[in-house]
């Protein structure tokens, strides 16, 4: 018998369609005659309880465990996921998504749950940094409070990427501090200091915006990037250069691969930890952060052949 579905279905991601997704993941499961178990989260304190039970649930029977969310969700479930032997599937309900695009599956329901129904699961890189997954990028410094910022504005005005692009601006605005960071890359010491500091694990990110360290995260590494200490001037022409797919011509800009990375933070960060958002989701970590490529992959349902957004670059 075909594996059954756990959905986590997070109705406050998206753009608020939550009963068009409903009927299109039911109607999908009725047409193929698949077993579905859909587990919404009512509230977003219990996302993590949720995905739990439905790894308890897949291990039981068989099935494969889906986030039908934004970034946010996504990560959550893939946590819960990571090394249960389940597999995992993914309906994208965010603003960006890049996860899914790198993967080549579909932004709309439909077509999102024609992949998990036919096809088959496939090893994919996770990133993690002191324990927690991350799929698309980790980050401390003035990322997470651009990040914190443009949820704020998204709650007034709505999920756009305009939105998001004007909640960057207000924040490269505002006055921010440099962190003070020693770091060890692959064993070997290296000082910095750096407004923001940036570890990708999605190559169709690097990409967009210009940075070769692609090649790297397909070669099954992380990439490294962090800015030099520039001026709120310098850092909007950044921001442009990356919209522009240009980033990596910019001498203010650092950016290497490595599969293991040690973050040592200085006082006070170092005792009381320090913001990270990993996936758009900050939370407190403390030092030092240890980045690093999981051992285990994420058994990921997806098309076997390159998303059209990779294959053409």
């Amino acid at each position: 018998m075909p594996a059954p579905l756990h959905i986590v279905f997070n109705p406050g991601a998206g753009h608020g369609e939550a009963e068009s997704t409903r009927s299109a993941i039911r109607n999908a499961c009725a047409a193929a005659g698949r077993t579905l178990h859909l587990r919404e989260v009512d509230a977003p304190g219990r996302l993590q309880a949720v995905a739990q039970q439905a790894v308890r649930s897949a291990q039981a029977d068989g099935g494969v465990v889906v986030a039908a969310g934004g970034d946010g969700t996504i990560n959550a479930v893939a946590q819960a996921v990571l090394g249960s032997g389940c597999s995992f599937g993914v309906l994208p309900q965010g603003t960006f998504n890049y996860f899914s695009r790198t993967h080549g599956i579909p932004a709309d329901t439909a077509g999102a749950m024609q992949v998990l129904l036919t096809e088959h699961a496939l090893p994919v890189q996770v990133g993690l940094v002191n324990g927690q997954v991350f799929l698309v990028n980790a980050s401390l410094g003035l990322y997470p409070r651009l990040l914190q910022d443009r949820e704020a504005w998204k709650q007034q005005l709505g999920r756009h990427r305009l939105v998001a692009v004007g909640a960057a601006l207000a924040t490269l605005l505002r006055v921010h501090h440099d962190l003070r960071l020693a770091l060890q890359v692959q064993g070997r010491p290296m000082a910095l200091r750096t407004p923001t500091l940036f570890v990708g694990n999605n190559a169709l990110q690097m990409e967009q915006v210009g940075l070769p360290q692609a090649q790297d995260i397909d070669a099954g590494a992380l990439a490294v990037v962090a800015l030099k200490p520039v001026g709120r001037l310098a850092l909007l022409g950044l921001l442009l250069r990356g919209a522009l797919g240009r980033l990596g011509d910019a001498e203010q800009v650092i950016h290497f691969g490595c599969q293991v990375l040690a973050v040592q933070l200085p006082w006070p960060w170092g005792l009381r930890g320090i913001r990270v958002a990993t996936d758009g989701e900050v939370r407190r970590l403390r030092s030092p952060l240890q980045f690093s490529v999981s051992p285990v992959p994420l058994q990921l349902i997806r098309p076997a052949a390159p998303a059209p957004e990779r294959a053409a670059a």
